[in-house]
């Protein structure tokens, strides 16, 4: 009697197929069901391993903590992972635009582990992005946090005492998680300073303010927003103790930009955002909209009924930028200057629609602050006959200018650009990186600075290992000149700022 098997039970046994296939597909199947079991096997054991280390260690490898060990990582709801690391939890944790750069600070902080007596820096900023690599201001931090780790190798190839650890610390896309990242570092054995501190925002600030107290001194490399520095009157709640920054100010900024605005009748308007896409306050765009009504050289030209426009970025660039430029036609006023108090990201959009206002033909030059320094300047809007638009801002010079004779501390930044060229344990950094945005250098003399109180400590005290509060006391003794920065010589002033700020403008369009 014929057997007749269904076709669902054939499918899921096919051995019972075999007697139509002769003896050695029989075998042949039963080996590949052997090989299958034991496969299986391996898998249940390896991630009884795994677990079983999990437990070990406190913490589970999962999801939750950015599919590594660490606690000190967390996955946040909006799948960034945000948190502490020496580069030892994995290349991509927080991104793969980070990867070659998290590769050297991970081989570097393992080389340093053999010598006696490291100290820890950690380098704070929003490190991911919910655009990924795609987006313009990810690939910035990755400059910055190459420049940050170039200085700590310079320094430890030095015959100088303690060496260097780098951790980073992720707060996360518009530093949301500023309150895990700090609280990590608190806890971090070593950890003498703190370097990077994200943007001139609200997050920023309350993260140094909490460093602040609990002694650990920061040197930020990116904040411009005026009163954001020792003095703590970016807020009115009195000083940030430990706090000194490498940046220019923005009051600076735009007082340069005000010397090269030609003599004679202008009349200027202002357009503006005061919040974040947290919607929390934007301190960078709030101090350039006060410099803009204080800085004598620029609030001369703005009169009691001159325009005044404000947009959320809540609700977008695209669809307010057109009506904004459109209104400027509807004034009734020639405007010829344009006060932008907003974030470079909106640039483009803002632009462009000034370019299609119906008064496209009337010339116009837009003013604003560093943060524009990544804009593209082959943008279409400084390039079109018909719609005359410079845009001016003030920034670091060029690298072009850096590595010129005109820069008499050019030895500094061509040791520099090699050092971050050259191979760092199997990796290179882009030179593009350095072309295109001025964070690198900011990144390299953040570290700087902190290294050169760190080795002053040492220096001073017959190879004493310094503390939180040695550092600090050092941070406010660098006088001028005494930092050999990438950007040029420069020290620290009594209110945490920078001395020798080498401002340049620059013009597109």
């Amino acid at each position: 009697m014929t057997q007749h098997v269904s076709s669902d039970r054939a499918e899921s046994d096919p051995l019972r197929l075999a007697p139509s296939k002769g003896q050695w597909a029989v075998e042949r199947l039963r080996t590949a069901r052997r090989w299958l079991a034991i496969r299986r096997r391996l898998v249940l054991v390896v991630a009884f391993v795994v677990l079983a280390a999990g437990i070990g260690t406190g913490t589970v490898y999962s999801w939750h903590h950015c599919w590594s060990f660490s606690s000190d990582l967390v996955t946040t709801s909006s799948n960034e992972c945000v948190g502490v690391t020496d580069g030892s939890d994995g290349t991509q944790v927080f991104g793969s635009g980070l990867a070659p750069v998290m590769s050297a600070i991970a081989a570097e902080n393992d080389r340093v582990a053999q010598e006696d007596g490291t100290v820890s820096l950690a380098l704070l900023a929003p490190l991911t992005s919910k655009n990924d690599d795609k987006d313009l201001t990810l690939r910035q931090y990755a400059g910055e946090v190459e420049g940050a780790y170039t200085a700590v190798e310079r320094a430890n190839a030095q015959e100088n005492r303690p060496k260097i650890r780098l951790l980073l610390a992720n707060m996360g896309s518009g530093e949301q998680s500023w309150q895990h990242a700090v609280d990590r570092l608190k806890e971090v054995e070593g950890l003498v300073g703190v370097v990077g501190m994200g943007l001139s925002q609200q997050e920023s600030v309350d993260a140094a303010r909490s460093l602040s107290q609990a002694g650990i001194p920061m040197v930020a490399d990116l904040i411009t927003a005026d009163g954001f520095d020792t003095t703590g009157t970016i807020d009115d709640k009195g000083p940030i103790r430990g706090l000194v920054r490498v940046a220019m100010p923005n009051a600076r900024q735009l007082a340069k930009l005000g010397e090269r605005i030609p003599p004679g009748q202008h009349t200027a308007a202002v357009v503006g955002s005061a919040v974040t896409p947290n919607n929390t306050t934007d301190l960078y765009t709030k101090s350039l909209d006060d410099d803009f009504h204080t800085v004598k050289a620029l609030k001369k030209y703005l009169g009691p009924e001159s325009p005044d426009f404000s947009f959320n970025p809540l609700g977008g660039a695209s669809a307010i930028m057109p009506t904004i430029t459109q209104n400027l036609c509807n004034t009734g006023k020639k405007i010829d200057l344009m006060y932008y108090a907003a974030r470079a990201k909106y640039l483009p959009e803002f632009l462009d629609a000034l370019r299609q206002r119906s008064c496209h033909q009337q010339k116009i030059t837009v003013i604003t602050g560093s943060d524009s320094a990544a804009l593209d300047p082959k943008l279409a809007a400084f390039h079109d006959p018909e719609a005359p638009i410079t845009l001016l801002y003030a920034s670091y010079p060029t690298p072009a200018w850096m590595r010129s004779t005109a820069n008499p501390d050019r030895r500094l930044y061509n040791a520099f650009e090699a050092a971050f060229t050259s191979p760092h344990h199997g990796r290179q950094f882009p030179a593009s990186h350095l072309e295109n945005s001025y964070w690198p250098v900011l990144g390299h003399d953040a570290v700087l600075t902190a290294a050169t109180a760190i080795h002053n400590v040492t220096a001073n005290t017959n190879g004493t290992s310094p503390s939180r509060y040695d550092v600090s006391n050092q941070l406010y003794a660098l006088a001028n000149n005494a930092v050999p920065g990438a950007s040029g010589h420069f020290g620290i002033d009594q209110n945490g700022n920078r001395t020798n700020l080498p401002i340049t403008v620059h013009q597109d369009g």
